[in-house]
Parts: C-alpha cells; structure tokens; sequence
C-alpha cells in the first residue's frame, strides 16, 4: 500500500478544458474537501502512523453516540464519511486541521480511488470480454455461453477465480497516475485529466502518487 497523503471528495461529472496548444482535454470534477482531521494514529499507540480523515456534513440526529463522541474531538461538526490514510511520518498535523485541494498542483499525478456503477449480473462477454462461441455449424442457443468451466478427473473441479458470469461493477476501483489539469482552491474544486470511477456524486478518494 502506498502511504500517501490524500482528500476525499465527490464526483461532479465531467466536462472540457483547452490545453495551452488548443486541444480538447476531458476532465471529471471532482469537488473535494475541505476534510478535517478526526483522528491522529501514532506508531507508538497503534502500532502504525496514519491521519483519518472526514468529508461531508450530516445532522446530528444521524449520528450514533459513540460516533458522535468521536467527532466532537475534533470540533468540525458530524460527518458522513471517515477514511484512513496511513503514512510514513505525520509532520506537524494536528486533529481538526483541515485538508484542502492546496496539497495537490496542477500538473501532479495522483491516483483516484472510488466504487464503480454497480451493473447488476452479466455474462461473461460482458464481464470478461469473452469472444462467445461459434455461431454456426450446429451450434443452438450457446453463443454467448463461456464453453467449458472445467477439467474433466483432475483436479476434478472448478478451479478458485475461474471467470464466470456474475456480478459486473460495485467494487472498489483506483486509476493510477492521473494527472490534475487544474486546482481551484476558492471552490475546493479538482479537474482531473480524464474519467474516475463511480458514479455522479459518487465518494471518491484522491492520494498523490508515489
């Protein structure tokens, strides 16, 4: 795992910018922080550096208790999402800091880390890009079949990962070296060069890349 620092956001859409020689760049929107700190981890307490981090308000009422105490350490209100990012040292970070679209450059790579549209069960020509079986010769009603899954006595079974059809999408998905077009602190907005996964409004994690 790369321990980098990063900020938490939320997919806008996508749209285009002009690049300096005139050429179209698609770009996703990505509106991320301000997120604060709400825990501090110590390598000397939990046994690994990291900073948790927190993104988007929610009401109080939609808070359980002991989460709620949690939060009030760090005195930025009640938060929807709380991630992790360990890292190699902590620097100077203090618990209720805020983390903003200033630690990323115009220019940087990052790596964008989200959960891709869940697109409910599908074969395996569309999960797996299978080539289908032949459509003549005889064949009827197997042209979208995966063909055979198996050995016929040894080992005698299916073996573990084998490609199937199933569910397609609803994972975690992360796009390394991604560049940012653009950082627009006044609006904690990020462009990043092309598409990241999920969906509109959808929870995304950006970390530099190493």
């Amino acid at each position: 795992m790369a321990r980098t620092l990063g900020i938490l956001g939320r997919k806008l859409g996508m749209t285009r910018v002009f690049a300096d020689d005139g050429s179209i760049v698609p770009v996703t929107v990505v509106e991320a922080g301000p997120c604060p700190i709400t825990q501090i981890k110590t390598a000397e307490k939990e046994g690994y550096n990291a900073l948790q981090i927190g993104y988007g308000s929610i009401a109080e009422r939609k808070v359980n208790k002991p989460m709620k105490g949690h939060l009030d350490k760090a005195g930025k209100g009640y938060l929807r999402a709380l991630r992790e990012l360990p890292l190699d040292s902590l620097g100077e970070y203090a618990v209720g800091q805020d983390l903003t679209v200033d630690i990323f450059a115009a220019g940087e790579k990052v790596k964008v880390s989200g959960t891709s549209k869940g697109k409910g069960f599908a074969g395996v020509m569309k999960r797996w890009h299978f080539s289908g079986m032949c459509s003549s010769h005889g064949a009827e009603k197997v042209h979208r079949s995966g063909g055979s899954i198996g050995n016929n006595t040894e080992p005698g079974k299916v073996i573990k990962g084998k490609k199937m059809a199933g569910q397609l999408g609803n994972r975690r998905v992360t796009v390394l070296n991604v560049e940012v077009m653009d950082v627009r602190p006044e609006e904690n907005i990020l462009l990043i060069k092309g598409q990241v996964p999920g969906p509109t409004n959808g929870l995304v994690l950006i970390r530099k890349s190493k």
